[in-house]
């Protein structure tokens, strides 16, 4: 236990600068078992000891483990848990709980027999913690750590602290908004930087080796976290890796999952269980005409998760089109419901349309437009890089 907490205690005092991320105010702290989940690299433990730092810095009832360490390949996270209550542990913060085996079960325990200790853990965003899972159903609280917003890379790299807006706040006041953004720094100045290698906060110790980084951490998920989880065989991994490579340079584009299967060399039913394990792994986007993501259905579209992919696996498709929808996607993705329009590019929330376009772009009757390339907006046309100020 002692060996530990110096290491809890050493991890604290050796701070890098980090990004303020606003999650930590969404999250309610009382709950009991707390689930946070991300893609790998996303800032997971820098997050979590951003959290204890800030709230209990010298508090020795609060104690953070990697579960990386060989320690618990004897020991079970219950019988740890319950030492650390006995000698007066309130708060247990448990990282990368998916190295754990039987980690439901045994957090199942620690919740109904150690009542009086919290433990807040983080995982794979690949992980089903409550999906068929009855060990933690109606007990995790889960929420998701995302990459930078546009705002909060803003913010980082000009020393700004704007915060962020509704979707319906930017609809009806995006021109108030936009021209107190713009009295203070040039937005579109960043933007594109941002694009290329502004969603994951490494860029702030290692900017040359960004894309090294993330392809890095892209093959790690595809070779541990997702067959892992889904218990694929790893002779398998060069189909899905290709498939990952396939979308990046189409992407936007309608699937044919035959010629997708016969690219692959799978099966259909192959390819679209593939399609799914990537999604849920935060590498592609599936977009549906009626958002019921059935994994049987075929979307509408397919879409790389985040801008970074796009120049990180293909770089040769990162045209001004792909950029803006995938961009939008992403920042709408986060906080709302997201569909295939039949008038327009994205459905939000069921009753707004989206076009995508440049400066040129104009929405039509009862519909609105994401606009690049400008500053302030009119009406219905509303800057595109003000989407990122949602979260």
């Amino acid at each position: 236990m002692d060996f530990f907490q110096n290491i809890h205690k050493t991890l604290l005092e050796s701070r890098k600068p980090t990004v303020k991320r606003e999650l930590s105010k969404q999250i309610d702290w009382k709950q009991p078992l707390i689930a946070v989940k991300g893609f790998r690299g996303v800032g997971k433990t820098t997050f979590l000891l951003d959290y204890i730092r800030e709230n209990f810095k010298d508090d020795n009832s609060v104690l953070y483990i990697n579960l990386n360490n060989f320690y618990f390949t004897k020991r079970r996270i219950s019988s740890f848990a319950d030492e650390f209550a006995k000698r007066g542990g309130k708060l247990l913060v448990l990282d990368q709980i998916q190295k754990y085996p039987d980690w439901s079960s045994e957090l199942r325990w620690c919740a109904d027999e150690i009542p009086d200790l919290k433990i807040v853990f983080s995982s794979s965003p690949v992980l089903r913690i409550t999906e068929g899972n009855p060990d933690l159903q109606g007990i995790a609280q889960i929420y998701h750590l995302a990459g930078l917003s546009f705002r909060e890379y803003l913010n980082n790299q000009t020393g700004n602290h704007f915060g962020y807006y509704s979707l319906e706040e930017i609809l009806e006041n995006h021109v108030e908004i936009a021209r107190e953004i713009v009295a203070k720094v040039k937005p579109l100045a960043w933007f594109h930087e941002y694009l290329k290698s502004g969603y994951f906060p490494y860029f702030i110790d290692d900017p040359n080796f960004y894309i090294n980084r993330l392809l890095m951490h892209v093959n790690l998920a595809l070779e541990i976290d997702v067959p892992y989880i889904n218990q694929i065989e790893l002779k398998y991994l060069p189909k899905l890796r290709k498939l990952l490579h396939i979308i990046a340079l189409e992407t936007p584009f309608t699937p044919n999952v035959s010629k997708l299967a016969a690219a692959v060399e799978t099966s259909r039913a192959t390819v679209m269980n593939y399609l799914n394990y990537l999604k849920n792994a935060k590498l592609i986007h599936l977009l549906y005409t009626n958002g019921d993501e059935d994994p049987a259905k075929k979307p509408a579209k397919v879409y790389m998760h985040n801008t970074n992919l796009l120049y990180a696996i293909a770089p040769s498709n990162t045209d001004n089109i792909n950029l803006r929808q995938t961009f939008f996607y992403n920042q709408l993705d986060y906080i709302c419901e997201v569909k295939s329009s039949p008038e327009a590019d994205f459905l939000v929330k069921n009753k707004y349309h989206f076009t995508i376009g440049g400066r040129k772009i104009e929405p039509a009757d009862g519909m609105y437009a994401a606009s690049d390339v400008i500053e302030i907006g009119e009406g219905n046309k509303i800057p595109l890089w003000l989407f990122g100020f949602l979260y």
